[in-house]
């Protein structure tokens, strides 16, 4: 894995720092509605996807699945991103970005622990400090897009409201103390808006991510193509 680096704009101060070497935990089922929650558990039961242990679910995957690259590589069609708020545990301070959560789908039908162990994950270059936007968090718009039939099309839209308040996840950190420098935690995802087929969670060649304070009009921007590699027996 190559060194992760970030433009932390701290107030008008910039500064590139290089994330140092921590743990990895991607939160699932975190959204802040519980009956919705459970709602959409119980239609991913009947998909075959097993019921979480606990709500919210913090997932321990391997750092090396970090990526600010372009460009990443899937195993065979069936992978697919979602947008999230990503935060990052820099210099003593939390900062936030936004990355994407992409995950292996055919695998997640048997085990979502392993499907996210099976796909990189995308994050954008530029963080701010979660102390400046901790008091409008909620109005945090967080959107995505997929390039499908040759045409940008939205793919997730909302706001941070959707998704449980910042601190109490970093409170439910399952790592046996204060979490380290390093440390990087993906705060879970937002509702997927269907095709005209009626297709919700679906792959496409490429996805854009953003996150917008809508007090600044400052923006955090991602873009990343998916290449699927043959799946060869």
């Amino acid at each position: 894995m190559s060194d992760l680096q970030f433009d932390c704009d701290d107030g008008g101060h910039r500064q590139r720092v290089t994330l140092a070497d921590g743990p990895l935990v991607i939160a699932g089922w975190t959204g802040r509605d519980a009956a919705a929650v459970e709602h959409h558990i119980a239609e991913l039961e009947r998909l075959g996807v097993p019921r979480p242990s606990s709500v919210p679910l913090y997932y321990r995957v391997a750092r090396s699945l970090l990526t600010q690259s372009a460009e990443i590589e899937a195993l065979g069609p069936d992978s697919s991103g979602e947008a999230e708020p990503v935060l990052l545990r820099i210099g003593g301070r939390w900062w936030l970005t936004v990355g994407s959560d992409h995950t292996d789908r055919r695998v997640e039908a048997y085990s979502v622990a392993v499907s996210k162990q099976m796909c990189a994950k995308p994050l954008a270059g530029v963080a701010w400090p979660l102390e400046r936007i901790a008091g409008h968090a909620d109005s945090l718009r967080l959107r995505s897009q997929v390039h499908e039939h040759g045409r940008w099309a939205t793919y997730q839209q909302g706001t941070l409201a959707s998704i449980r308040p910042l601190p109490q996840l970093i409170a439910g950190l399952p790592l046996g103390g204060p979490p380290p420098d390093g440390t990087v935690v993906f705060c879970g995802t937002l509702i997927v808006h269907p095709d005209a087929q009626g297709n919700g969670v679906r792959p496409a060649s490429r996805m854009r991510l953003e996150l917008e304070d809508p007090r600044t009009g400052a923006t955090i921007s991602h873009e990343y193509a998916v290449r699927a590699l043959p799946i060869v027996s």
